[in-house]
């Protein structure tokens, strides 16, 4: 009953004398006695609610509590109300079930919001208002905030006293009224200074999203930093960093300089540097690499930089000076090569395969046996470029590298098809630069021009990602011996070889030779737009001022408005739009230049621009533009028809790359290609099997992969050719079986069409790409970060592929070689300090996504142990198995240092400055 000090009257001793002969009655009834009055005494158990005794006493103090706040008798509030609060504080119920004070005190509600409006100004309102409040929380009205509003009314630090779930509801009340507020333009300060309060009540009680959500909502997202400590910046900085992908600009930048600064502050390098990579911020990456002078975790953080092809000097310290080599090493990708020969050896690959090991003709139909291995320049050339991808960074092989007579297969092809055959040493020598550049040297020399021209592309093949102080590939490239050849594809192949060998870097030197060529009127078109491809492969994502300035006033240049025309035209317009890869917004200028454009190349351009600068950003109303682009209707008497679908053609690449990298969005937009194979027009339906390529490379998911198979049969020949390619790119480098087979069954079916058989060895060639040790997956470091260079090189081949008859199923195959940006070992070898292979095991599974989960979960399922160097598959994780070493990358991918435990701590906090 009630408190002793507070004797109740003789009414309420009544009232509580007849509950308890109720609760008697009530005890009779079950026990199987008879009832007196039946009716009379079914009412009053429904109105006593069949309540326990225990909860009877409960209702019963609080309806007297709820009384003495309407007697007149001020003396009684406080302790009634503190009553209350005690009551509602300690009440214990179950998870799902509303709080039993809560739920008595509920029929009173209106009577004491309305004692609230009568009482003067004081502590006992405020008290008053605190109890309203928490009682607000059992109305969910949408219109009514009455939790929050009474909050308001009754400032106080103590919030977290009312338990996790009140703080919860206080912040969804924040969040709606925030909202309206910002709609109708009024003052939100009250808002946010609770909404500090309740941050810290929240990272205290490990609910890090709630914390995060809360204050994304109210758009202070960079106060966060203050609030973390050791124990929860890591869950904090994995949540905003997971976000990213569902914001839309700008708030996805901000959320990581949020997560950056948080991980400067506790000294965490890599992570930090992974986010200022994914910023490409160049400043940012720059300061994370400056700010340790602990040589191995320079050498760490060299891998990550040189992983993406980001180039950052790297100064000569007093304290690292004997490590300064091999940190240049890490960063300039030097060693790539002695590392992947490593894998080559450890899983005993290294003995070259032939291209007869990849057809499997024995396996083909006996129908066909023997017509699909003719020995004609055009099976010869397709040979090359088979014999290139498979043993690709090998630096050996059956086919051009033999001893005798090295030529010899060169001169099985003719015209262009010598060209990408000598191109194709490149390729079996990838960042071998040392080694690769004394068996190319003598092609240079050649009495025959266009072994001269492969022999260029091939230097800038072999070089691709690769940094030397003396840059050979400037030097031999960029001589005006080579760019001003009286052969136009050694002057082209040249340029070319620059865009390859540079891409990423932002030289300056490679921008003051090509742009000459871009802005000259005397150059032809094709030299032109290659040479600005270069220009935006070796800038890609820096919006250099200088290069979009010059590429722009061709654009603009009304005595050139007759070279548009022209098929390479698009190559020009791809080198615009790659300078501006991922600056979101920033793009609009270029956009609005565009538009005062005469010519109807502008459009596409345009479209070009905008879909580079949004790539890889999951953005949902850029997608929903282009599908609308997709719906128009083309009439074929148009003036402009060539450059309408082209536009069309664009969009729906656009819509690939901008869904890339975020599932949800991509499970969306491969359902939207289904439409658009089904009702779109057929300039529309030759782009959907590049676009379904793009969205998964090196990724063979079985419900893409049997669509494409689909297509590779269609009525529409560019069609069924796009399908095969989009096949060699799904399956690039993961040796699918299912996808071997399709591929073999496709070869007997395209016997007599030589393109398309041409296509089919072409994918076939990917599928195996360096013997199933590659990847062309331009995300990386646990799929987080986006590579431009390599999604640079997947769009040039893309948009090339879009009419492949004009360019690389005819004499301009040699685009095939701009998937070497993209190409990259997909292994895990883990280094000692010295960068020397460390063989230890580790677990390699399937990744599972931890954010947001409670205690410490696995991150990885369904794993095997295994000693490294081993291969990742698409989505696989990996994880030391014991505790001896400690790694110095956040993740274990790609080239990982590992450290001895025992020296880790005092590594840890004496090496950071």
């Amino acid at each position: 009953m009630a408190p002793s000090n507070n004797q109740p009257t003789s009414a309420e001793e009544g009232k509580g004398k007849a509950i308890d002969s109720q609760a008697d009655e009530n005890k009779k009834a079950k026990d199987g006695q008879p009832q007196a009055n039946g009716k009379k005494d079914e009412d009053k158990i429904d109105s006593a609610e069949e309540l326990s005794e225990e909860d009877q006493q409960l209702k019963s103090e609080l309806d007297m509590l709820v009384e003495r706040l309407t007697e007149s008798d001020a003396s009684l509030y406080k302790p009634a109300l503190e009553a209350m609060k005690t009551s509602i504080k300690t009440s214990t119920s179950s998870m799902t079930a509303v709080p039993k004070p809560l739920k008595f005190l509920r029929p009173h509600y209106p009577t004491m919001t309305k004692l609230y409006d009568e009482w003067p100004e004081g502590d006992d309102k405020m008290s008053l208002a605190d109890v309203l409040s928490v009682i607000g929380m059992t109305f969910s009205d949408e219109d009514r905030q009455d939790t929050l509003k009474y909050r308001l009314l009754s400032p106080t630090e103590d919030i977290g006293s009312w338990g996790h779930e009140y703080v919860r509801h206080l912040a969804l009340e924040i969040g709606e009224v925030y909202a309206k507020r910002i709609t109708a333009e009024e003052q939100v300060k009250d808002l946010v200074d609770l909404a500090l309060i309740l941050v810290p009540l929240f990272l205290k009680s490990n609910a890090e999203a709630d914390a995060v959500d809360l204050m994304s909502e109210l758009e202070i997202i960079e106060e966060l930093p203050k609030f973390v400590d050791e124990n929860t910046y890591s869950r904090v900085c994995l949540y905003l960093v997971s976000m990213v992908n569902l914001l839309t600009y700008p708030e996805n930048e901000q959320f990581l300089r949020t997560a950056y600064n948080i991980y400067m502050a506790y000294k965490e390098l890599t992570p930090a540097m992974n986010i200022a990579i994914r910023l490409n911020d160049l400043d940012l990456i720059s300061n994370v690499f400056h700010s340790t002078t602990d040589p191995a975790l320079k050498k760490q953080m060299g891998f990550l930089m040189g992983r993406q092809k980001s180039w950052v000097h790297v100064t000569r310290d007093e304290d690292t000076k004997k490590d300064c080599q091999e940190i240049e090493d890490a960063v300039s990708n030097l060693r790539l090569s002695e590392y992947f020969k490593t894998l080559g050896k450890e899983l005993n690959i290294l003995e070259p395969k032939s291209t007869e090991d990849i057809y499997k003709s024995h396996l083909e139909s006996s129908r066909v046996a023997g017509m699909t291995n003719l020995d004609s320049a055009r099976h010869n050339l397709a040979a090359a470029f088979v014999n290139a991808f498979v043993n690709a960074g090998f630096g050996n092989d059956k086919m051009m590298l033999v001893a005798e007579d090295k030529e010899s297969w060169v001169w099985k092809t003719k015209d262009e098809g010598m060209v990408s055959t000598v191109a194709s040493l490149g390729t079996l020598l990838m960042w071998d630069v040392e080694a690769g550049l004394d068996q190319i040297d003598k092609y240079t020399y050649s009495s025959e021009p266009l072994i001269i021209a492969g022999s260029m592309l091939a230097i800038g093949i072999m070089t691709s990602g690769v940094r030397l102080d003396s840059d050979p590939a400037l030097a031999l490239l960029g001589d005006t011996d080579k760019l001003e050849h009286k052969n136009p594809l050694v002057r082209v192949t040249a340029a070319m070889g620059l865009g390859l060998s540079f891409a990423g870097s932002h030289k300056e030197e490679v921008l003051e030779v090509l742009l000459p060529i871009v802005t000259s009127p005397e150059s032809d078109i094709q030299l032109a737009a290659m040479a600005a491809l270069s220009c935006g492969m070796t800038c890609v994502g820096s919006a250099n001022e200088t290069a979009v300035q010059e590429i722009l006033s061709v654009f603009m240049d009304e005595d050139r408005v007759s070279q548009f025309s022209d098929k390479w035209i698009r190559f020009m317009a791809l080198g615009l739009g790659l300078l501006f890869f991922g600056r979101q917004e920033e793009v609009d200028v270029i956009l609005e230049t565009l538009k005062a454009a005469a010519h109807p190349m502008s459009r596409p351009t345009a479209i070009l621009c905008e879909v580079c600068a949004w790539a890889g950003t999951g953005a949902v109303l850029k997608i929903q533009e282009l599908l609308h682009i997709c719906n128009d209707h083309i009439d074929a008497d148009s003036e402009d028809k060539k450059s309408d679908e082209l536009l069309q053609q664009y969009a729906v690449l656009g819509i690939a790359l901008v869904a890339m990298g975020e599932d949800v969005g991509q499970e969306m937009v491969l359902r939207q290609f289904g439409h658009l194979m089904h009702y779109g027009e057929p300039n529309i339906r030759r782009v959907v099997p590049l676009a379904m390529g793009l969205i998964s490379p090196s990724n063979p998911q079985m419900k893409v992969y049997d669509t494409l198979s689909r297509y590779s049969h269609d009525n529409d020949n560019d069609v069924a050719i796009n399908a095969i390619f989009a096949m060699g790119l799904l399956g690039a480098g993961t040796n699918n079986a299912r996808l071997a087979q399709l591929l073999r069954q496709l070869a007997s079916y395209y016997h007599r069409d030589q393109e398309s058989l041409f296509m089919v060895r072409i994918a076939q060639g990917l599928l195996h790409m360096g013997k199933g040790t590659m990847s062309i997956n331009p995300f990386h470091t646990d799929r987080q970060i986006l590579s431009r260079v390599a999604t640079s090189g997947l769009l040039s081949i893309l948009v090339a592929m879009i009419d492949a008859k004009q360019f690389v199923t005819s004499s301009s195959h040699y685009l095939l070689y701009y998937l070497i940006t993209a190409m990259h070992p997909r292994f895990l070898v883990t280094l000692d300090e010295d960068l020397k292979p460390l063989t230890v095991n580790v677990r390699v599974g399937q990744a599972v996504d931890v954010v947001g989960q409670a205690g410490r979960p696995k991150t990885i399922t369904g794993w095997q142990t295994q000693s490294t160097p081993v291969l990742l598959a698409y989505g696989e994780r990996a994880e030391l198995e014991d505790e001896e070493y400690i790694s110095l990358s956040s993740t274990l991918e790609g080239l990982v240092i590992l450290r001895k435990v025992s020296f880790w701590p005092y590594i840890r906090f004496n090496s950071y400055k």
